[in-house]
């Protein structure tokens, strides 16, 4: 059975008692579509809450077992200082780490010198292969690794820097070929050439496929399962091959410095695979979540609902993801990232929801999924959260089921009752396909901070409110005034999403203060 959160009763000071008139009765609010019991979530009340019942209070306990949220815990360091600080650290070690390994093999080396462009191929090698190993490294999802910036960024900076690694790569070859084309070149035929060239062909070539399936996947219609397998058998291929003809080589890798930087090379990679592909899935084993509900939304989109299965589960902050595995292994290869749309610390069982578009391959299967069906979450992650930057007010931008994330925020600060001013442009093809239509509407008639703006590509005969693209001059339209000192989130298709940041930076927001959901992980 279903149950809903019935706010039409809920009055606060601040708060309108009741919602608009409309021409049909007012529908209950599910917070984030989490449909739970009236006693086990209560919206807050200015009076004092008369004492819970047995069942309640056991719910309780489980609450004070998991994590407090960041909203509630003590007062110390600044969580913006302590970020900037850990981040400066983790960027001084990226570098540090980049240059290790030249740094150590040339310490105690007594090799003759070789012709200038012959020793800075093999500096641009050693600091290549250093990048690649951090670049691996850096996505396997170590959440103390990844808690300063958040997985989101370090994937964004993945993609990125992973040109920059390329480049550093292909030079080690390209000064060669300069330096003397008749001496090297031979060492391109993979029918002659000894097996420490053979090894450094067959890692560039392993390299350049990495590049070109993730650039090329959607194209090449390759589905997520098929090239998350391709990309991480090519590029452990890249690393143990160039490994390989480092020790071929033998230049520096005879020295005790050149043995430790292999063996410090090869054990990174190892028990980085040893820990993403056992440790952290067998820990995910014993932590299962369990579906509850499965409810279809608006704009073919289902929301799934967990709740943590003999255990409390984990706090989480709104805006946050999880990476999802469905089925009894948590070994499985076919895990997808999905925002969190409940709200944030709302559910005393633990429970949240993910909201899902029927787009994919396997997300078009979503809506088949049986209660009661045992699931893996990888979470919470990421940095795309409102309680990680703080201010005045919120300027939300949405387009279809990117509005997952922003409701998740809005439904929080009702919760907190937050009276900061909030606007919403919500971007869609029809009325129709709006994903949280009546949430968002009901949620409006308690929250006179709130101001949603829908803009739609097709608009219903009638239609008063902005149509077609959202552009500057709609978004000056409905912007506050004081909206500069506003922070911004957008979570929508990449091309909304550049389109809206350059809006917004002609309006004169800072671009610091604009935060982007891009979740294409390739």
């Amino acid at each position: 059975m279903t149950y809903s959160i019935d706010l039409r009763g809920v009055s606060r000071a601040g708060r309108r008692p009741q919602p608009p008139a409309r021409e049909a009765p007012a529908a209950p609010v599910g917070l984030a579509a989490v449909r739970v019991r009236p006693d086990v979530i209560d919206p807050p009340r200015p009076a004092p809450a008369a004492p819970a019942p047995a069942p309640v209070a056991a719910a309780g306990a489980v609450r004070a077992a998991r994590p407090l949220p960041a909203w509630r815990r003590p007062a110390g360091v600044a969580p913006g200082a302590t970020r900037v600080m850990a981040g400066m650290a983790l960027i001084a070690a990226y570098v540090a780490f980049c240059l290790a390994p030249l740094a150590i093999v040339s310490i105690d080396s007594h090799t003759p010198h070789r012709p200038f462009l012959v020793e800075l191929s093999v500096a641009l090698g050693y600091v290549g292969l250093a990048m690649m190993v951090l670049q691996f490294t850096l996505v396997s999802r170590i959440k103390w690794l990844a808690a300063p910036f958040g997985i989101d960024i370090l994937q964004r900076f993945h993609r990125q820097v992973s040109f920059v690694a390329l480049a550093f790569v292909l030079a080690h070859p390209a000064l060669l070929l300069a330096q003397s084309l008749p001496t090297y070149l031979p060492l391109f035929d993979l029918r002659t050439a000894p097996w420490r060239a053979r090894f450094a062909v067959s890692s560039v070539v392993a390299l350049l496929l990495v590049v070109f399936v993730s650039i090329w996947r959607r194209k090449l219609r390759l589905p997520y399962e098929v090239w998350k397998v391709t990309h991480g058998v090519l590029s452990v291929s890249v690393l143990f091959l160039a490994l390989a003809h480092m020790v071929g080589v033998n230049r520096f890798t005879s020295s005790p410095g050149g043995r430790a930087v292999v063996a410090l090379v090869a054990a990174v990679v190892v028990g980085v695979l040893v820990w993403s592909r056992l440790i952290a899935p067998r820990r995910h084993g014993f932590r299962p979540w369990r579906v509850v509900d499965v409810i279809p939304e608006r704009g073919r989109a289902v929301t799934l609902v967990v709740e943590p299965d003999r255990h409390p589960g984990w706090s989480f902050l709104p805006g946050q993801f999880a990476w999802v595995t469905v089925g009894g292994s948590p070994y499985r290869v076919d895990h997808h990232p999905f925002s969190l749309s409940s709200p944030a610390d709302a559910d005393t069982r633990g429970r949240v929801a993910m909201t899902i578009k029927q787009a994919g391959d396997w997300t078009k299967t979503v809506g088949s999924i049986d209660p009661g069906t045992r699931v893996h979450l990888d979470g919470p992650h990421g940095s795309f959260s409102m309680d990680l930057h703080q201010a005045p007010g919120y300027v939300f931008v949405a387009g279809g089921v990117g509005i997952t994330p922003i409701y998740s925020m809005i439904a929080t600060m009702f919760i907190r009752e937050d009276i900061r001013p909030v606007t919403v442009f919500y971007t869609n093809p029809d009325w129709e396909s709006v994903t949280f239509r009546e949430q968002l509407d009901e949620l409006s008639g308690y929250m006179p901070n709130l101001r949603v703006v829908h803009v739609l590509k097709q608009p219903p005969p009638g239609w008063r409110g902005p149509s077609g693209r959202l552009d500057a001059d709609v978004l000056a339209r409905y912007l506050p005034r004081q909206y500069q000192t506003f922070e911004y989130f957008i979570c929508a298709s990449p091309a909304m999403m550049d389109a809206v940041e350059e809006s917004l930076l002609e309006l004169g927001v800072s671009d610091y203060r604009i935060h982007s959901e891009r979740f294409g992980m390739v």
